[in-house]
Formats: C-alpha cells, sequence, structure tokens
C-alpha cells in the first residue's frame, strides 16, 4: 500500500515529538533531582566603637560674639554764647575731669563782674552803716532788712558773674579721651552747639547679645572673659542684662565692665566674651562626636540598653586641648567615638571599646 504525502508528513512529526521526550527524559535522569537554593543569610548589625563617659560638674559658660565699646559718650556744648579764642586740648589726648577742651573769648563778662563786685562793696559799707545808726536809734528796723535784701541781692548778682565768666571754658565733665572736636578758634557757638566729643574707656564696656536659650543663666556681678582680635584678653563683671529682647534677632542686650587704666583698648574692637555662670552636670567628649540630626540639631549619638543607637541634642560649654565639654546628656554614657556617621537613632549595633 503505497503511502499519501500527507500520511508521511503527519509521521515525520510524531516521529520528531517521539524524540523531543526521548532526549529530555535523559538528559533529566544526568542532571540529577532539582535542588531548591537556600534563602540569604542576614546580614550582622553594623559595628561601632564607644567610650565610657562620666558626668562631671563643671561650670556653665556662656559664649558670644560681643565688641568693646565707651562706658560713657557725650558731647560737650557751649553753656553760653561766644567766639572760640583757643582750643587748648587736641584730639586723642587723655583728659582728666575738669580740663578745658575749648575756651570762648571772654568779652564784656570780666567788666560785668568786676562791676558786680564794686556794687556788692557798696551794699557790705551801707549795710554796716546801717546797723551802726540802728544800734543809736537813727534807723528803723525796716530799713536795716531793707539794707540787707540789697546786701544779699548784689552778692547774687557777683555769683552770677562769676558763672556766666567760667562758662567761657568748656570742661570735660569726666577722666576720658578727647576723641574729635567740632569748634575751631574763631567759630562762634550758641549755647547748647558742640566743642567736641569726649569719651569714657576706663572702665570699658564690652557688649553682646545673648540668645534666649542663655539669658536666664546669666546673673549680674558674674565673671565674665573676652578675648580681642589682638589676642589681649581682658577680664570683668556683668553689669546689665536686658529684659527686653531685640524684636528681630529675639536676642537679649548684655554689657560687662572691665578695667582699662592705660586706656590701651580702644572702642568698638571685637571681642569673643565668656561669661561663667552657675555650675551644673556636663561631660567631656571629642570635637569629632559631634554630629546633626534630621532636624539640623546638634549633637552626640550614644549607646544605650539593648546595644540600640540613641541621639542627644547638646550645647557646648567650653573648649580645651582635651576636648569639648557639654551638657544635656546625663550619667554615664557610652559614646560612640567611632561610626557614629554611619548609624541612625534607634538601630541596633555590635559594640566594641575604643582603644
Amino acid at each position: 500500500m503505497r503511502l499519501k504525502a500527507s500520511h508521511l508528513f503527519i509521521l515525520g512529526g510524531l516521529g520528531l515529538l517521539i524524540l523531543y521526550f526521548v532526549i529530555r527524559s535523559v538528559m533529566g535522569a544526568v542532571a540529577g533531582p532539582k535542588v531548591e537554593a537556600a534563602p540569604p543569610a542576614e546580614a550582622p548589625p553594623p559595628q561601632v566603637q564607644v567610650a565610657m563617659v562620666e558626668e562631671s560638674i563643671q561650670p556653665y559658660v556662656v559664649r558670644l560674639r560681643g565688641r568693646t565699646a565707651a562706658a560713657r559718650a557725650v558731647v560737650v556744648r557751649a553753656e553760653t554764647a561766644g567766639v572760640v579764642a583757643a582750643t587748648p586740648t587736641p584730639e586723642g589726648a587723655v583728659v582728666a575731669r575738669g580740663a578745658i577742651l575749648c575756651r570762648l573769648a571772654v568779652d564784656a563778662r570780666q567788666a560785668t563782674l568786676d562791676q558786680a563786685r564794686a556794687a556788692l562793696r557798696s551794699r557790705e559799707l551801707r549795710r554796716r552803716a546801717s546797723a551802726t545808726l540802728a544800734e543809736q536809734g537813727y534807723r528803723s528796723e525796716t530799713q536795716v532788712l531793707q539794707d540787707q535784701a540789697e546786701l544779699d541781692a548784689a552778692a547774687a548778682a557777683v555769683r552770677q558773674a562769676e558763672i556766666a565768666l567760667d562758662q567761657v571754658n568748656i570742661r570735660a565733665p569726666f577722666r576720658g579721651v578727647f576723641d574729635s572736636r567740632d569748634a575751631e578758634v574763631g567759630t562762634y557757638l550758641s549755647p547748647g552747639q558742640p566743642c567736641g566729643s569726649l569719651i569714657e574707656l576706663d572702665p570699658l564696656l564690652i557688649v553682646g547679645n545673648v540668645p534666649e536659650t542663655e539669658a536666664g543663666r546669666i546673673r549680674i556681678g558674674e565673671t565674665a572673659t573676652a578675648t580681642l582680635v589682638s589676642g589681649e584678653t581682658l577680664s570683668g563683671t556683668v553689669r546689665y542684662v536686658a529684659r527686653d529682647a531685640d524684636a528681630d534677632t529675639r536676642t537679649y542686650r548684655l554689657e560687662v565692665t572691665a578695667r582699662n587704666p592705660r586706656l590701651a583698648v580702644r572702642s568698638g574692637l571685637s571681642a569673643d566674651v565668656r561669661v561663667s555662670t552657675a555650675s551644673g552636670p556636663a561631660h567631656l567628649v571629642p570635637p569629632s562626636a559631634l554630629v546633626l540630626d534630621s532636624e539640623g540639631r546638634q549633637g552626640v549619638r550614644h549607646v544605650v540598653q539593648g546595644d540600640v543607637v540613641a541621639f542627644t541634642p547638646v550645647q557646648v560649654m567650653s573648649e580645651g586641648p582635651e576636648g569639648l565639654w557639654v551638657r544635656g546628656l546625663r550619667g554615664q554614657v557610652r559614646l560612640i567615638t567611632v561610626g557614629q556617621s554611619y548609624v541612625d537613632q534607634g538601630q541596633k549595633v555590635r559594640v566594641a571599646l575604643a582603644q
């Protein structure tokens, strides 16, 4: 029986299918049974190094930027009108209290004083004669009292003329530095117009602005130290802390007084101010231990019970060669000294003591 071409095609397809299954079964037997992959091993917690830091009682120090300033600064003005006749004090000179800064022309003031003194002598003679006549019965008591009143008026006129004459001398009201002169010889000054400016540099003021978080710690009379841009150090005491904050900066004005006997320190110099306040708990940490959290707060990371990382905000009290004294922690702390930048709060870690 002769097969048709269609039958031959079908038989060929069946043969290929049977051959495929035979080869698959043979290859499966050679490969062996299928083995399932083992789940990946869990990664161990990160390792950090810690140092045991003990709590210590240290004086709190408030640090701020400040500047030196004159304790007093006044514009010395004329009390009477006149033309400036002399300027005996040069600008920048250190002057004692009462020193003449500007002198006005005397004009007729001396003549007025001489006239007042002559009138006083006349009234004294009349009062003396009146008293003698009253003892002899030739003068009434009323006339004696009137002569005494005229004598008193003449004495007052002399005192007035003396003051007017002395007012031509424009004097320093306190010891200080004649910082600037506003009137030259020949200048006409009316009452109230300036001769120049006088500043007091001993005691010297150191002024700054205290943050609202620190203002409540500072008390009047507490010691303060200021390091100037020149490297010079001044010691003083707090004399004033404002009660009302600046509306823009929310800070409080602080004033420290310091001795400046040689007037060597000028007004307006920048200074780093440190105010020592009451003592409290503090911890000594290395500067590298300070980190910032997600909110931008400065603090340290340490390990608490269960080897879990914790973050505590701290404030730097002072800085020295041995490290930073900070406040904000309590008791003994396992401070992370290596790896603090690579762990987060609440993360479990493996702990190793720092060498």
